[in-house]
């Protein structure tokens, strides 16, 4: 069943994100299905700690930016939009160089509140951090 509310494209995705943290760190999105979506991001200078291993902070990002986007297209309401409140990761694997993948399931799509669940693996399908994203939706802003 398609959980997204809103219409897009991966591309309109990643033009979103350009001016943002998740552009420097070079995250893309690269995949949609009707209750995923999966970003890419680099293990280079950009994401990796001084001991040369990917930094756990990078993978938060990562997956507080799947989440955050795959929450936003899953609520209907033009004037609402939803804010990170919790996120906690569970770094599994340590990956020195090539690319991670991160996908991020629905727990629950509520009116109020979203959980998500975000694997990320490396280029062989193994699992270097599982990661689960709590939103609130909430009323926009006036921009001042």
């Amino acid at each position: 069943m398609r959980i997204w509310k809103k219409e897009f494209t991966l591309e309109g995705i990643n033009n979103i994100i350009e001016p943002c943290m998740p552009y420097y760190l070079g995250i893309e999105f690269i995949d949609i299905g009707d209750d995923f979506l999966v970003a890419r991001m680099p293990v280079n200078e950009r994401t990796k700690q001084p001991m040369g291993l990917l930094h756990g902070g990078a993978s938060v990002v990562l997956a507080e930016t799947i989440g955050s986007v795959a929450g936003i297209l899953c609520v209907e309401e033009d004037n609402k939009t939803v804010v990170g409140v919790e996120i906690n990761a569970n770094h599994l694997r340590s990956i020195s160089k090539g690319d991670v993948f991160g996908t991020a399931k629905p727990i629950k799509i509520g009116k109020t509140l979203q959980v998500w669940n975000i694997e990320i693996k490396d280029g062989e399908d193994k699992m270097i951090c599982i990661s689960r994203f709590t939103a609130a939706v909430i009323d926009l802003q006036k921009k001042i």
